[in-house]
């Protein structure tokens, strides 16, 4: 099996959290999030951290409604990972992000943290969307084409 690493995008208005995540352990580790204005980052930012980590590939979590369906938030997700697409030319692949930021806080708080405003989950929401999509994954081999489409918008 040949090795790989995603950087990882839990995409949001005002910040985006980051994660690289890699297929020799199956692990993700937060980074810095990004800071973005009303859902846009700042483009040179994503080319370092590019740069720095060298993925093969970047998966961007769908904030989907709880019945699976497509949310405005979700729509801008996708038009993210497009861009990043478009900008880049690497594999952009998309995975269900439904609750992984209520998740996140509920683990901290069992830990004792309860100001989130000092404690940023974004980044820790992006690893969870790598762990769940990659235990999804049928074969390591196949994980360029491993990813979740939204239906044309209306």
């Amino acid at each position: 099996m040949a090795a790989f690493r995603l950087l990882i995008f839990d995409f949001g208005l005002r910040r985006t959290g980051v994660a690289v995540g890699q297929s020799i352990t199956g692990t993700a580790s937060p980074l810095a999030p990004l800071p973005m204005r009303d859902g846009q980052p700042d483009w040179t930012q994503v080319e370092k951290l590019l740069a720095e980590w060298r993925p093969d590939g970047v998966l961007v979590g769908l904030p989907l409604n709880m019945d699976g369906s497509p949310s405005e938030m979700s729509r801008r997700a996708d038009k993210f990972r497009k861009r990043l697409h478009g900008r880049f030319g690497l594999p952009a692949l998309a995975w269900d992000e439904r609750l992984t930021s209520q998740e996140i806080k509920q683990q901290a708080r069992e830990h004792g943290i309860t100001d989130f405003g000092t404690h940023s989950v974004d980044s820790e929401a992006a690893c969870l969307i790598f762990h769940s999509w990659f235990e999804a994954l049928p074969e390591p081999e196949d994980w360029r084409s491993h990813h979740q489409t939204l239906p044309p918008a209306e």
